[in-house]
């Protein structure tokens, strides 16, 4: 029986990471937790864990989160490089894979900037790689937005001076409203 408003811990987080390295799996925290491994800190509740895979790693992840009690849940954007694996507690775990090839140019699955794989932050006070603070922003524009996406968005521009996309005017007005 699933929860009704689920919720991936940082604890949680720290869990599935530490168990894909600790089978080779290289995992990239992308999504709400990996803003807040940015900023060293959760900042806000999250649903589930986005993670950005090698393609060739997605069946001993598949084999691994399985053997314990994920299955697949079923989205309309489900694709062979883009799924969701869930647990009967409300665990969601995002799962994005890519290809490069030997260049660095992007071949299969979700089409990540090679140079955007390589941030560094922490959850729980434990080191983990995320997507980098720029491309991070980046990444949350192009489609609609909501309150959480500024709330990350935001929190990232102060920490690391980058200029807040045009896209979150309607918010920044918003908030300058007395």
């Amino acid at each position: 029986m699933r929860k009704e408003n689920p919720e991936m811990t940082a604890n949680d987080v720290v869990e599935i990471v530490k168990l894909l390295n600790q089978h080779d799996i290289d995992v990239i925290i992308d999504g709400g937790w990996g803003v807040d491994a940015l900023l060293g800190e959760q900042t806000r509740a999250h649903e589930d864990l986005d993670v950005a895979v090698e393609h060739k790693d997605v069946p001993k992840i598949r084999e691994l989160l399985e053997a314990r009690g994920y299955q697949d849940v079923p989205r309309d954007d489900t694709r062979e490089c883009n799924f969701v694996l869930g647990d009967d507690q409300g665990h969601l775990v995002d799962i994005h894979s890519y290809t490069f090839d030997a260049s660095g140019k992007i071949v299969f699955g979700v089409e990540y900037p090679y140079d955007s794989l390589h941030g560094t932050g922490s959850v729980a006070g434990v080191s983990v790689k995320c997507i980098t603070p720029e491309w991070m922003v980046k990444f949350h524009t192009g489609y609609q937005l909501n309150e959480n996406d500024y709330h990350d968005v935001k929190l990232l521009c102060h920490r690391f001076g980058i200029d807040m996309p045009e896209a979150y005017d309607e918010f920044t007005l918003r908030d300058r409203q007395p």
